[in-house]
């Protein structure tokens, strides 16, 4: 009854952090309309199975080196900045360079799990659930191991839903000049989501 009374505001954690707009939800849904589903899978698992890692190396200890060593946060910050700004330009540019005959490609799961560690949001989340879901004396592998797998499971739905998303907006999007507004306005969001970061 113990771990219920945990796991619940876990999950509710979960779901709120993963379906709300971020980072990774503006690009697979950028990717799922330049790309389609199916080329969009390794991106998203990279995001599902890099978030779970890097919640589990936070959990056990990674995030006190940052508490300790300051200037190492303050350079991923900048760093984190700079990568999304450079993704961002890469989104907005994503159907001109389709339509000029450059090969354009999604993330593969590599570059998608590796980002993880470059996305603001991310640690916001990772660092506010252990934070806030381990407890004193307890059983820290165990919880935040349960708590990785627990946000590994709600990822899969949310990128599915929000590269879904994607893909359904594509339908419209059937000149170059509406494929290319819509993504200048991802890239737009996807700026607008370092507001907090910069902040």
């Amino acid at each position: 009854m113990v771990w219920v009374e945990w796991l619940i505001p876990v999950i509710v954690f979960g779901f709120a952090a993963a379906f709300t707009p971020g980072p990774n939800n503006v690009m697979v849904t950028a990717s799922g309309a330049n790309f389609g589903f199916r080329r969009t899978v390794p991106h998203m698992l990279g995001i599902t199975i890099g978030f779970a890692l890097m919640n589990l190396a936070v959990g056990l200890g990674l995030g006190r080196v940052f508490e300790t060593y300051s200037q190492i946060h303050i350079a991923l910050k900048y760093g984190s900045i700079a990568y999304l700004l450079y993704l961002a330009w890469k989104i907005a540019n994503a159907g001109e360079a389709k339509s000029t005959g450059k090969n354009a490609k999604p993330l593969t799961f590599l570059q998608a799990a590796a980002f993880q560690w470059m996305n603001p949001k991310a640690w916001v989340i990772a660092v506010g659930a252990v934070s806030t879901f381990t407890t004193v004396g307890g059983d820290l592998l165990t919880e935040v191991l349960i708590m990785s797998v627990v946000f590994m499971l709600i990822t899969v739905p949310s990128v599915s839903t929000w590269t879904f998303f994607g893909t359904v907006i594509a339908r419209y999007l059937h000149s170059p000049k509406h494929l290319r507004a819509f993504n200048w306005s991802m890239a737009g969001l996807l700026i607008l989501s370092l507001v907090p970061a910069m902040v």
